[in-house]
């Protein structure tokens, strides 16, 4: 508008407005108060730094005691200075130097470690109310991400693993829980590995140790698992009365076809007999010469 004007009063000079943009001016504002506060903290950082080795020097060699740290080879430390992260991540195993006043030091196991899962109630899908505890094995693959990333890494892998652990088991029947155990202690590794993976944690193992039922469930399936018993037994035993029969049909058969095996059977029993030393011997008679003997007595 104002170059209209300006034409409209018969200047010959073109003026030309810059258009200033306000997001721009403020990101160099932002920059600008974030490069002040670094120079600040820097020179805090030195101060402070130059304070603490002056006194380490004037309480020598006393202060040696609280600067020098041992860490064991399955150990690691990381080393906070000033609320920072040192450069170099962690350190260890070994010997460091560490500056009291200034410095603040976490040291972190490299170990397997086990923990129980406390028992839970869990509400199976098809209704059955039953109590689950298992049992997990990880490490710490990452120190950094372990004290960074999480406040405390042992307590947030104690309460996932509770959580995850009721939140598979829901979706699974008695049945599959009872009997399905590797495949459910794998979906429960996955699960949590995921979980605690920002945390530098890994989950080696997870095992299902126990399934608590109710009594009155305890006693239902042990009633229909008697009973199953029983029904098979039946069958087996109808089955070999059923083979028995035929063998003893067939031995009928052979034994009727010649006269002279009859009498050898009743000579064999006779000795079967004997052999056990018996004061009583039943001799059987055969039905053949009753019956000429009732023929006899009719004449």
């Amino acid at each position: 508008m104002r170059k209209m004007s300006d034409m409209r009063k018969g200047g010959s000079k073109d003026e030309v407005i810059p258009i200033v943009d306000r997001n721009i001016i403020s990101e160099r504002n932002t920059d600008d108060a974030a490069g002040d506060t670094d120079i600040c903290n820097s020179a805090a950082a030195v101060f402070l730094t130059i304070i603490s080795v002056l006194l380490l020097v004037c309480t020598f060699p006393i202060s040696m005691f609280f600067c020098i740290k041992v860490i064991q080879e399955y150990e690691r430390a990381v080393i906070f200075r000033l609320g920072r992260v040192k450069k170099g991540g962690a350190v260890g195993p070994g010997l460091f130097f560490i500056i009291p006043c200034i410095d603040q030091c976490s040291i972190i196991d490299l170990r397997t470690v086990s923990f129980d899962v406390p028992p839970q109630e869990i509400l199976t899908k098809d209704s059955v109310t039953v109590s689950v505890d298992a049992v997990v094995y990880y490490n710490i693959r990452a120190p950094m991400a372990a004290v960074c990333n999480v406040a405390d890494y042992s307590k947030s892998t104690r309460l996932l693993s509770a959580t995850t652990l009721r939140n598979i088991l829901g979706t699974k029947t008695l049945s599959e829980l009872l009997a399905d155990r590797e495949n459910i202690a794998t979906d429960l590794k996955s699960m949590i590995d995921t979980a605690t993976d920002p945390w530098g944690i890994d989950i080696e193992r997870v095992e299902v140790k126990d399934v608590r039922l109710p009594q009155n469930l305890q006693r239902a399936m042990a009633a229909e698992a008697e009973a199953t018993r029983e029904a098979r037994a039946k069958v087996i035993g109808a089955e070999g009365e059923q083979k028995a029969s035929r063998a003893l049909k067939e031995a009928s058969d052979i034994i009727s076809s010649s006269p002279a095996a009859l009498q050898l059977r009743y000579l064999q029993t006779l000795a079967t007999i004997s052999s056990e030393k018996n004061s009583t011997i039943v001799f059987p008679i055969p039905i053949d010469l009753l019956s000429s003997f009732c023929k006899k007595k009719e004449e």
